[in-house]
């Protein structure tokens, strides 16, 4: 039989809760947050923190608005131990923030985790032990009577130490580990139990931490074990539930986020889900997730590059360009339509106004990105990638037929080339398609008269294959009398199929540049030229569009 085996597992057993209510909630506003990166996200690394690296942190956790932190598990690491009585010496604590610290339900490691707390202004002593049906029967080997008792007699011990330091503000936290793999009414027992050591009230709550240690069934099924929870604990007012799941079936932020509609007040998590095995809550994205919603997620998010080089140099773990809010490419495009919509939508927005832009689900500059991190361009875009990269990068508002035909020159690049196409690269592309022709016709002067019948006439010099030529021309505009004088000088018939105009800059001498499209034959031709003065600026672009004509004309004869 191949290892490769489903029947080998069996699927997990639904909750019994007809009338269930979590589906009919909203979030509303944000829960308590606690961070454990320090401690759940530090066990988890190949090369725990270094001192350093946990000053880093805790620094950034601190500025990112977290208010309760886990700290660590002193009792079992010497330097989480020494971590935490630097906090304490060292007055690092601010005073609207709450170290948490984690022990097993052991007299010793209790006893330990006080000493480490010594002279601390407020804590959150986090107690905890198994109950899960696997770990009772083959790790433990225990009955549930056994079981509870470790959880009893650790929360005494708990109580006891933090009666002997009374000029600490203690607050007290317990959690069934591995509560998803236990029965509930038997995780309800045990709670109760611990708290009739504890005695929360509604002036002194204890926090009940109900871990999925180990993500065992979908999303759904881990709410209604919390909301039956809630409905049969003793005492539900006087407690602050507590959610702290892991990812192994891909659904953390989802678990939580439903945990929360089930009736949960807190939840633990670290910043972009580092954790054991396939990780914890990601917290960025569950409070990024409310942010989108309009909802404050009392966190503050808004320098997300800060937040993604500080967890990588502490954790020594990349972030993954496509992680949701903080990876690289997480707001950019390179798909031709996305682009385009894109572009457009952001082409009316109104600053101020609801967020709502086509494939962008909040504005890239909340988190310390920019638009021209949006749109990107490889051989999967389209000619709205283009003209986003040339109008944010290099003011060039380029009018769609030019999109188009720039477009599929970049595109051409991109396939060459198998990569990327930088925007340095686009105009350098733009530059030799369009400004830098093989011999261009250059305007030396020019003079408009008008005519008796309100027509113009135009008297100029061009400078054609070193020489200067006289050219003369009528019509009822100035680039139409142009048109007439070229096609008289060079034997042509030009038709102007497009034409566009815009200023470069709001500067008051800002260059302006001119867009023209000729028809010679069955052949387009595109001219761009760019001038302080707007009328040489559109002589210049009819000039370059017929430089490629007389250009291939030369090529064809030759």
């Amino acid at each position: 039989m191949s290892n490769y085996d489903y029947r080998k597992y069996k699927p997990f057993a639904a909750i019994s809760l007809k009338d269930r209510t979590w589906p009919d909630q909203v979030i509303t506003t944000a829960p308590i947050w606690c961070s454990v990166d320090l401690r759940d996200g530090n066990q988890a690394l190949i090369e725990p923190m270094s001192v350093a690296q946990k000053k880093l942190m805790f620094s950034l956790l601190v500025d990112v608005g977290f208010k309760e932190i886990e700290v660590g598990f002193p009792a079992a690491s010497q330097p989480d131990f020494d971590f935490v009585r630097y906090l304490v010496e060292e007055n690092k604590i601010p005073d609207d923030v709450t170290i948490q610290v984690l022990t097993q339900a052991r007299p010793e490691l209790i006893q330990r985790t006080y000493a480490a707390l010594k002279g601390v202004k407020r804590a959150i002593v986090h107690l905890y032990n198994s109950t899960s049906v696997v770990q009772r029967d083959k790790v433990f080997k225990l009955d549930k009577a056994g079981i509870k008792a470790i959880a009893v007699n650790g929360a005494k011990e708990v109580l006891r130490c933090a009666k002997l330091a009374p000029e600490t503000a203690w607050h007290f936290q317990y959690s069934p580990e591995s509560f998803t793999g236990t029965e509930l009414d038997y995780a309800v027992e045990v709670c109760d139990a611990v708290n009739d050591v504890w005695q929360p009230t509604l002036k002194h709550k204890v926090i009940i931490n109900l871990p999925a240690t180990v993500e065992m069934a979908t999303p759904n099924v881990y709410a209604d074990q919390i909301e039956w929870f809630c409905r049969n604990v003793k005492n539900r007012e006087s407690l602050v539930i507590s959610l702290h799941t892991h990812n192994d079936r891909g659904c953390g932020v989802a678990a939580s986020e439903l945990g929360v509609m089930a009736g949960a007040d807190r939840v633990e998590g670290c910043l972009l889900g580092n954790g054991e095995r396939t990780g914890n809550l990601d917290v960025v994205i569950m409070g990024m997730n409310l942010y989108s919603q309009g909802i404050d997620p009392k966190l503050n998010f808004s320098d997300m590059d800060r937040i993604t080089s500080v967890v990588k140099k502490c954790t020594q773990i990349d972030v993954h360009p496509r992680q949701p809010y903080a990876g690289s490419l997480v707001f950019t495009a390179f798909s031709g339509s996305h682009q385009d919509a894109i572009k457009k939508c952001l082409d009316i927005y109104a600053e101020g106004s609801t967020w709502e832009i086509a494939y962008l689900p909040i504005d890239p500059r909340d988190v310390g990105r920019t638009y021209q991190d949006v749109i990107r361009v490889n051989s999967q875009s389209g000619k709205g990638g283009v003209a986003y990269v040339m109008d944010s990068k290099y003011g060039f508002q380029l009018p769609r037929w030019l999109q188009i035909e720039f477009s599929r020159v970049v595109q051409k690049a991109a396939e060459a080339s198998g990569q990327e196409v930088s925007p340095q690269h686009i105009w350098e592309l733009f530059q030799q398609e369009y400004l830098d022709l093989p011999s261009p016709l250059k305007l030396k002067s020019f003079d408009i008269h008008r005519t008796e019948a309100n027509h113009q006439r135009i008297l100029g010099q061009i400078e054609h294959e070193g020489k200067t030529v006289s050219v003369e021309g009528k019509g009822a505009g100035m680039l139409e009398a142009f048109v007439d004088a070229l096609q008289t000088t060079f034997s042509m018939q030009l038709q102007i199929l497009e034409y566009g105009e815009h200023a470069l800059s709001q500067n008051a001498n800002a260059e302006a540049v001119t867009y023209i499209q000729v028809k010679y034959g069955n052949s387009r031709y595109n001219g761009i030229a760019i001038d302080g003065d707007i009328v040489t600026s559109s002589v210049n672009a009819l000039l370059n569009a017929v430089s490629q004509i007389l250009y291939n004309r030369r090529q064809e004869a030759a």
